[in-house]
């Protein structure tokens, strides 16, 4: 199939997939969309809950397998949208719609990518393509629950707005609860130890922590205090006061290393990561993915933030057209010259990596 006509039916589905609401959790009409599009290009599929997914032609049981994912949910439109979210309409060489950009664009740019690739007998990859839920809401339905019904991955691209360049590594994500005790007493009366007062303490400490490990691609771990919750009524001192911490941990650690260190180091009274499954991730430099993107002119650099590389163990990297600075805004957009690009970006790296 022309690589013209794939770009034409891309966008003719990325219009229907924004008009068809797919919060995370309610996607089952935007995996109807995925799945009709198997159906009209002869793909055997099959369809797990919300996710959709397939292998190449020749499967092989002997040749690694690369995985190349992408997310249909979106997230739900915000008050200063102008627009219809879901209306799709193309101005200007702008498609807009809620999930354009994160990440309609990527997922319809694999999947026709995919497509193009799909009865290439001589490649030194198995193919598979996964159209995956609850992205946006790092869901148990998801990309999590697919991994353990598909063959075992060696590597993947995640289709996420990258502009085109190469995410090489992605920080990992740990939300802590802490506590804060102090005395409970009269307001009036005197109180030395006030978890209130005692918390602007252990706020200083946090602000100024940091961890010794930099990463070359993500940099330090970045720890911020994000929520503080204490007492509740003006005559009454709290007995605790509650914290929510939130880590971005780069590649230099992993999530268990930093809950023990915070769990030794830090000044509070109970500290309780809430998971540690979101996992940093990366692909070595020397990739053959990476090599190959690096040669046709894209970029390499560390991504702050988080996709469902977390819930990948291999060696994965994220790609896809679009802007990252555009996903989650108001009247988001994805350019169509993007969408076009992208897929001849997609098949010309994988082209150049997958033929040698």
């Amino acid at each position: 199939m022309q690589i013209k006509e794939l770009q034409k039916e891309a966008l003719q589905l990325l219009q229907n997939l924004i008009r068809t609401q797919s919060f995370s959790g309610e996607e089952d009409k935007t995996a109807d969309w995925l799945e009709r599009w198997f159906t009209d290009h002869n793909i055997p599929h099959q369809r797990s809950l919300n996710n959709v997914w397939a292998t190449s032609k020749h499967f092989d049981d002997t040749k690694p397998n690369l995985l190349l994912n992408s997310h249909h949910d979106t997230v739900k439109p915000n008050s200063a949208y102008t627009r219809d979210p879901f209306k799709a309409k193309i101005e200007n060489g702008k498609l807009y719609g809620l999930g354009s950009n994160d990440a309609g664009g990527c997922l319809v740019s694999l999947l026709a990518t995919f497509t193009y690739l799909y009865s290439e007998e001589n490649l030194g990859y198995n193919i598979i393509f996964a159209g995956t839920a609850e992205e946006e809401i790092n869901g148990k339905n998801g990309i999590a629950e697919l991994l353990p019904k598909l063959p075992k991955i060696d590597v993947a691209i995640v289709g996420e707005p990258t502009l085109m360049n190469l995410a090489v590594a992605e920080k990992g994500l740990i939300v802590f609860d802490a506590v804060v005790k102090g005395t409970p007493s009269h307001a009036a009366h005197p109180n030395t130890v006030n978890s209130i007062y005692k918390t602007a303490r252990v706020l200083n400490w946090f602000e100024n922590f940091k961890l010794e490990k930099v990463s070359e691609s993500l940099g330090e771990v970045k720890v911020t205090v994000t929520q503080i919750k204490a007492g509740s009524q003006h005559n009454v001192v709290p007995a605790k006061t509650h914290l929510v911490i939130d880590v971005r941990v780069n590649d230099r650690y992993s999530n268990a290393e930093i809950e023990q260190i915070l769990k030794e180091r830090a000044p509070v009274d109970e500290i309780t990561a809430r998971s540690l499954r979101l996992n940093s991730s990366s692909i070595p430099l020397d990739h053959d993915l990476v090599k190959a993107g690096i040669e046709i002119g894209m970029e390499t650099y560390g991504s702050p933030t988080l996709s469902d590389q977390a819930m990948l163990s291999c060696p994965s990297l994220k790609l896809g057209p679009g802007d990252s600075t555009r996903s989650h805004s108001a009247d988001e957009f994805i350019y169509v010259k993007e969408i076009e690009e992208g897929i001849e970006k997609y098949i010309k790296l994988l082209e150049k990596t997958l033929r040698k």
